[in-house]
Protein backbone atom coordinates (compact mmCIF):
# COMPACT_ATOMS: atom_id res chain seq x y z
CA UNK A 1 0.00 0.00 0.00
CA UNK A 2 2.83 2.41 0.83
CA UNK A 3 4.38 1.88 -2.58
CA UNK A 4 1.06 2.45 -4.38
CA UNK A 5 0.38 5.63 -2.40
CA UNK A 6 3.93 6.79 -3.11
CA UNK A 7 3.60 6.22 -6.85
CA UNK A 8 0.26 8.03 -6.85
CA UNK A 9 1.81 10.98 -5.03
CA UNK A 10 4.81 11.11 -7.36
CA UNK A 11 2.53 11.24 -10.39
CA UNK A 12 0.33 13.92 -8.85
CA UNK A 13 3.34 15.91 -7.63
CA UNK A 14 4.81 16.24 -11.13
CA UNK A 15 1.39 16.76 -12.67
CA UNK A 16 0.72 19.57 -10.19
CA UNK A 17 4.10 21.15 -11.00
CA UNK A 18 3.57 20.91 -14.76
CA UNK A 19 0.00 22.20 -14.67
CA UNK A 20 0.87 25.17 -12.47
CA UNK A 21 3.94 26.07 -14.54
CA UNK A 22 1.88 26.09 -17.73
CA UNK A 23 -1.32 27.48 -16.24
CA UNK A 24 0.29 30.56 -14.71
CA UNK A 25 2.88 31.19 -17.44
CA UNK A 26 0.70 33.74 -19.32
CA UNK A 27 0.43 35.98 -16.24
CA UNK A 28 3.47 35.09 -14.13
CA UNK A 29 5.87 37.28 -16.10
CA UNK A 30 3.66 40.39 -16.16
CA UNK A 31 2.08 40.59 -12.69
CA UNK A 32 3.71 42.09 -9.58
CA UNK A 33 6.34 40.31 -7.51
CA UNK A 34 3.84 39.98 -4.66
CA UNK A 35 1.45 38.09 -6.92
CA UNK A 36 4.30 35.95 -8.24
CA UNK A 37 5.11 34.88 -4.69
CA UNK A 38 1.49 33.94 -4.10
CA UNK A 39 1.68 31.63 -7.11
CA UNK A 40 4.98 30.05 -6.03
CA UNK A 41 3.87 29.57 -2.43
CA UNK A 42 0.58 28.09 -3.58
CA UNK A 43 2.56 25.50 -5.57
CA UNK A 44 4.72 24.63 -2.55
CA UNK A 45 1.77 24.37 -0.16
CA UNK A 46 -0.35 22.39 -2.60
CA UNK A 47 2.55 19.95 -3.04
CA UNK A 48 2.84 19.49 0.73
CA UNK A 49 -0.95 19.01 0.89
CA UNK A 50 -0.72 16.25 -1.73
CA UNK A 51 2.12 14.64 0.22
CA UNK A 52 -0.05 14.53 3.35
CA UNK A 53 -3.29 13.47 1.71
CA UNK A 54 -1.94 10.92 -0.76
CA UNK A 55 1.25 9.54 0.82
CA UNK A 56 0.27 10.12 4.46
CA UNK A 57 3.42 12.16 5.09
CA UNK A 58 2.83 15.23 7.24
CA UNK A 59 5.11 18.28 7.39
CA UNK A 60 6.16 20.16 10.51
CA UNK A 61 8.38 23.24 10.70
CA UNK A 62 9.33 24.60 14.12
CA UNK A 63 11.46 27.57 15.16
CA UNK A 64 9.90 29.93 12.60
CA UNK A 65 10.30 32.69 15.19
CA UNK A 66 14.07 32.47 14.58
CA UNK A 67 13.66 33.74 11.02
CA UNK A 68 14.62 37.44 10.85
CA UNK A 69 12.00 39.73 9.34
CA UNK A 70 14.68 41.44 7.25
CA UNK A 71 17.48 40.11 5.04
CA UNK A 72 19.19 36.96 6.24
CA UNK A 73 21.29 33.95 5.27
CA UNK A 74 19.58 30.61 5.89
CA UNK A 75 21.80 27.52 5.83
CA UNK A 76 19.79 24.30 5.64
CA UNK A 77 20.48 20.60 5.74
CA UNK A 78 19.56 19.06 2.38
CA UNK A 79 18.21 15.52 2.16
CA UNK A 80 15.30 15.70 -0.29
CA UNK A 81 13.15 17.92 -2.49
CA UNK A 82 10.83 18.39 0.50
CA UNK A 83 13.39 20.84 1.90
CA UNK A 84 12.74 23.27 -0.95
CA UNK A 85 8.96 23.00 -0.60
CA UNK A 86 9.02 23.57 3.15
CA UNK A 87 11.36 26.57 2.97
CA UNK A 88 9.41 28.21 0.15
CA UNK A 89 6.27 27.85 2.25
CA UNK A 90 7.66 29.55 5.40
CA UNK A 91 10.37 31.99 4.22
CA UNK A 92 8.91 35.29 3.05
CA UNK A 93 11.00 36.00 -0.09
CA UNK A 94 13.59 33.23 -0.46
CA UNK A 95 16.42 33.38 -2.94
CA UNK A 96 17.96 29.94 -3.44
CA UNK A 97 21.56 29.26 -4.39
CA UNK A 98 21.13 26.55 -7.03
CA UNK A 99 22.97 24.64 -9.72
CA UNK A 100 23.29 26.53 -13.01
CA UNK A 101 21.94 23.47 -14.85
CA UNK A 102 18.50 24.03 -13.32
CA UNK A 103 18.23 27.37 -15.10
CA UNK A 104 18.29 25.50 -18.41
CA UNK A 105 15.23 23.39 -17.63
CA UNK A 106 12.42 24.53 -19.96
CA UNK A 107 9.79 26.76 -18.31
CA UNK A 108 11.17 26.05 -14.80
CA UNK A 109 14.37 27.95 -15.66
CA UNK A 110 12.34 30.95 -16.81
CA UNK A 111 10.41 30.93 -13.54
CA UNK A 112 13.67 30.70 -11.55
CA UNK A 113 15.15 33.68 -13.40
CA UNK A 114 11.97 35.67 -12.84
CA UNK A 115 12.17 34.95 -9.10
CA UNK A 116 15.86 36.00 -9.09
CA UNK A 117 17.36 32.71 -7.98
CA UNK A 118 21.18 32.66 -7.94
CA UNK A 119 22.77 30.07 -10.26
CA UNK A 120 26.21 28.68 -9.49
CA UNK A 121 28.47 27.18 -12.14
CA UNK A 122 30.51 24.80 -10.01
CA UNK A 123 32.92 24.14 -12.87
CA UNK A 124 34.25 27.71 -12.50
CA UNK A 125 35.31 27.17 -8.87
CA UNK A 126 36.63 30.58 -7.68
CA UNK A 127 34.68 32.42 -10.36
CA UNK A 128 31.51 30.73 -9.18
CA UNK A 129 32.02 32.10 -5.66
CA UNK A 130 32.45 35.66 -6.93
CA UNK A 131 29.31 35.40 -9.05
CA UNK A 132 27.34 33.89 -6.16
CA UNK A 133 28.39 36.65 -3.76
CA UNK A 134 27.47 39.35 -6.29
CA UNK A 135 24.02 37.81 -6.76
CA UNK A 136 23.55 37.49 -3.01
CA UNK A 137 24.53 41.13 -2.42
CA UNK A 138 21.87 42.22 -4.91
CA UNK A 139 19.27 40.01 -3.25
CA UNK A 140 20.12 41.31 0.23
CA UNK A 141 19.90 44.89 -1.04
CA UNK A 142 16.38 44.00 -2.20
CA UNK A 143 15.46 42.79 1.29
CA UNK A 144 15.36 39.08 0.43
CA UNK A 145 16.51 36.00 2.34
CA UNK A 146 19.34 33.87 0.91
CA UNK A 147 18.94 30.09 1.24
CA UNK A 148 22.01 27.93 0.78
CA UNK A 149 22.56 24.22 1.29
CA UNK A 150 26.10 24.24 2.73
CA UNK A 151 26.78 20.61 1.77
CA UNK A 152 26.20 21.54 -1.87
CA UNK A 153 24.08 18.48 -2.61
CA UNK A 154 21.54 16.14 -1.06
CA UNK A 155 22.95 13.72 1.50
CA UNK A 156 21.58 10.56 3.05
CA UNK A 157 20.55 10.76 6.72
CA UNK A 158 23.55 10.17 8.97
CA UNK A 159 26.14 10.55 6.21
CA UNK A 160 28.60 13.32 7.00
CA UNK A 161 29.42 15.62 4.11
CA UNK A 162 32.03 18.37 4.13
CA UNK A 163 30.49 21.85 4.20
CA UNK A 164 31.59 23.82 1.15
CA UNK A 165 33.31 27.19 1.37
CA UNK A 166 30.39 29.03 -0.25
CA UNK A 167 28.43 29.43 2.97
CA UNK A 168 31.38 31.06 4.73
CA UNK A 169 32.06 33.33 1.75
CA UNK A 170 28.46 34.57 1.94
CA UNK A 171 28.67 34.97 5.71
CA UNK A 172 31.92 36.93 5.39
CA UNK A 173 30.86 39.13 2.46
CA UNK A 174 27.35 39.98 3.62
CA UNK A 175 28.19 40.41 7.33
CA UNK A 176 24.87 38.90 8.37
CA UNK A 177 23.87 36.27 10.93
CA UNK A 178 23.30 32.76 9.58
CA UNK A 179 20.17 30.82 10.52
CA UNK A 180 20.82 27.03 10.62
CA UNK A 181 18.03 24.63 9.65
CA UNK A 182 18.06 20.97 10.72
CA UNK A 183 15.70 18.35 9.31
CA UNK A 184 15.00 14.64 8.83
CA UNK A 185 13.26 14.63 5.42
CA UNK A 186 15.55 11.98 3.92
CA UNK A 187 14.00 9.34 6.16
CA UNK A 188 10.60 9.81 4.52
CA UNK A 189 11.29 11.23 1.04
CA UNK A 190 13.78 8.58 0.01
CA UNK A 191 16.52 9.64 -2.36
CA UNK A 192 17.14 6.20 -3.88
CA UNK A 193 13.54 5.00 -4.02
CA UNK A 194 10.14 6.27 -5.23
CA UNK A 195 8.67 5.52 -1.80
CA UNK A 196 7.36 8.35 0.40
CA UNK A 197 6.90 6.95 3.89
CA UNK A 198 4.02 7.91 6.18
CA UNK A 199 4.80 9.86 9.32
CA UNK A 200 5.90 13.42 10.05
CA UNK A 201 8.86 15.16 8.41
CA UNK A 202 10.26 17.74 10.81
CA UNK A 203 12.44 20.77 10.08
CA UNK A 204 13.70 22.90 12.95
CA UNK A 205 14.87 26.47 12.35
CA UNK A 206 17.57 27.12 14.94
CA UNK A 207 18.85 30.26 16.64
CA UNK A 208 21.01 32.44 14.36
CA UNK A 209 24.79 32.32 14.51
CA UNK A 210 25.95 35.94 14.96
CA UNK A 211 27.95 37.69 12.26
CA UNK A 212 31.66 38.40 12.50
CA UNK A 213 33.06 35.02 13.55
CA UNK A 214 36.32 33.82 11.94
CA UNK A 215 36.13 30.81 9.63
CA UNK A 216 37.63 28.43 12.20
CA UNK A 217 34.79 29.26 14.62
CA UNK A 218 31.90 29.78 12.21
CA UNK A 219 32.01 26.54 10.20
CA UNK A 220 32.29 24.21 13.23
CA UNK A 221 29.48 26.13 14.96
CA UNK A 222 27.24 25.85 11.90
CA UNK A 223 28.04 22.20 11.31
CA UNK A 224 27.55 21.24 14.95
CA UNK A 225 24.21 23.03 15.17
CA UNK A 226 22.80 21.47 11.98
CA UNK A 227 24.20 17.97 12.35
CA UNK A 228 23.43 17.59 16.06
CA UNK A 229 19.81 18.67 15.73
CA UNK A 230 19.33 16.70 12.49
CA UNK A 231 20.59 13.61 14.31
CA UNK A 232 18.10 14.21 17.11
CA UNK A 233 15.25 14.64 14.66
CA UNK A 234 16.23 11.43 12.86
CA UNK A 235 16.32 9.46 16.11
CA UNK A 236 12.93 10.87 17.14
CA UNK A 237 11.47 9.93 13.75
CA UNK A 238 12.70 6.35 13.91
CA UNK A 239 11.31 5.95 17.45
CA UNK A 240 8.00 7.69 16.75
CA UNK A 241 7.07 6.43 13.28
CA UNK A 242 8.71 3.00 13.39
CA UNK A 243 10.52 3.50 10.11
CA UNK A 244 11.75 0.30 8.43
CA UNK A 245 15.49 -0.49 8.19
CA UNK A 246 15.66 0.72 4.58
CA UNK A 247 14.65 4.21 5.68
CA UNK A 248 16.58 4.40 8.93
CA UNK A 249 19.83 2.81 7.72
CA UNK A 250 22.63 5.32 8.04
CA UNK A 251 20.50 7.67 10.13
CA UNK A 252 21.57 9.26 13.37
CA UNK A 253 19.67 6.46 15.06
CA UNK A 254 22.48 4.17 13.87
CA UNK A 255 25.59 6.08 14.99
CA UNK A 256 28.02 3.55 13.61
CA UNK A 257 27.30 4.80 10.07
CA UNK A 258 28.32 8.36 10.91
CA UNK A 259 31.19 7.11 13.03
CA UNK A 260 32.55 5.07 10.14
CA UNK A 261 32.50 8.18 7.98
CA UNK A 262 34.45 10.11 10.61
CA UNK A 263 36.94 7.26 10.98
CA UNK A 264 37.58 7.18 7.22
CA UNK A 265 38.05 10.93 7.16
CA UNK A 266 40.48 10.75 10.10
CA UNK A 267 42.44 7.99 8.38
CA UNK A 268 42.90 10.25 5.37
CA UNK A 269 44.36 12.91 7.67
Amino acid sequence: MTLLRSLAFNCLFYLNLTVQLLLFAPVFFVVSEEQDWRIVKNWARSSLWLLRRVAGTRSEVTGVENLPRSSAIIAAKHQSYWDVLALVAVVERPTFILKKELMRVPVFGAYARRMKMIPVDRAKRGGAIASMVAGAEAAIADGRQIIIFPEGTRTLPGVEQDYRQGVFRLYEALDLPVVPVALNSGLYWLRTSPRRLPGTIHADILEPIPSGLPRQEFLPALRTAIETRSGELAAEAVARDGLPPLASAGSAGLPEAAGATRDRRSARG
